[in-house]
């Protein structure tokens, strides 16, 4: 029978250390022209969901190991007090305020297996991604935390005029946090954005938000895009330069980079996430198709 764990490691998965996270955040953004989960005071609307749409205003919750990592049934969960599974893409909420925003980590900086929301099965866990029925990782370490930011979507029937009409690539917006601190799988942390790269990967557009954890020592010291090469040198290039790059040890070609193979500053990363999280309000209200998307 597979483990079954409440806990997440402060180092790697499977240690015996627990964390609760806890995450006070401010009252849901609104996109245009979506207000199923929320009336004009900005509270929850208390009706019966068919979907799931509304996110937990102030979300406590548990992560749950279930199977033992690095193998194929090895999934993590995401748990509210009352022992109910809730999805990290849809109920953690995208907005904490201030221009912040929740991000949860799927793949921690200095390690190489490919941790991901699997986005078609039911309530979304996190686990490790698969090729021809193998575990997939990463040819080398990655050198920053990794992973998503909740209630976005880059929809991939929606062709981005800024990107050569590049179409979304159906998943969450991905985030790379530069900060010191060494995340760990499922961990929520509250960052703001700095910039962002336009990945064109097999021809999909996939975003890469360059952002950092509020809890950085240097949080304070870079607010846009000029700042990472100030106080973070060379940390663009290298992010750039990975992306680019490390799908050549399996044969794959390099990918490639919109926007004249540069780094967007903050107002135009605020606008990916403004959009993207209007894409995916149109996806739980079901205005756009799912397809194989799991919605819960």
């Amino acid at each position: 029978m597979a483990a079954t764990r409440l806990m997440v490691s402060t180092t790697n998965i499977g240690t015996s250390s627990s964390l609760l996270f806890k995450a006070a955040a401010s009252p849901f953004f609104k996109p245009r022209h979506f207000s199923l989960c929320f009336n004009n005071t900005t509270k929850l609307v208390s009706k019966k969901r068919s979907f799931t749409c509304s996110a937990l205003y102030r979300p406590d919750f548990q992560i749950k190991e279930e199977g033992t990592s690095e193998t194929l049934d090895y999934r993590v969960f995401f748990v509210d007090n009352s022992g109910k599974k809730i999805s990290p893409w849809h109920d953690i909420p995208l907005h904490v305020g201030d221009g912040t925003f929740n991000f949860i980590v799927e793949i921690p900086k200095e390690s190489s297996a490919k941790m991901e929301v699997a986005t078609d099965e039911i309530f979304t866990p996190i686990k490790q991604d698969t090729k021809k029925g193998k575990l997939r990782y990463y040819p080398y370490n990655i050198n920053w935390n990794y992973g998503l930011l909740p209630q976005t979507w880059e929809d991939p029937s929606f062709a981005n005029p800024d990107v050569d009409g590049a179409f979304g690539d159906n998943d969450p917006v991905d985030v790379v946090e530069i900060g010191q601190n060494r995340g760990n799988v499922g961990q929520l942390m509250k960052v703001k954005p700095l910039g962002c790269l336009a990945m064109i990967d097999e021809g999909e557009l996939d975003w890469k938000i360059v952002a950092i954890s509020l809890d950085d020592p240097k949080a304070s010291l870079v607010n846009d895009i000029d700042d990472v090469e100030k106080h973070f040198p060379g940390t663009l290039t290298a992010i750039r330069d990975w992306f680019r790059d490390y799908k050549i040890p399996d044969g794959k070609p390099a990918n490639n980079f919109g926007l004249g193979n540069k780094a967007a500053n903050k107002a135009y990363a605020l606008k990916v996430i403004t959009e993207t999280n209007e894409s995916w309000a149109n996806l739980v209200k079901r205005s756009t198709p799912a397809g194989e998307l799991s919605l819960v």
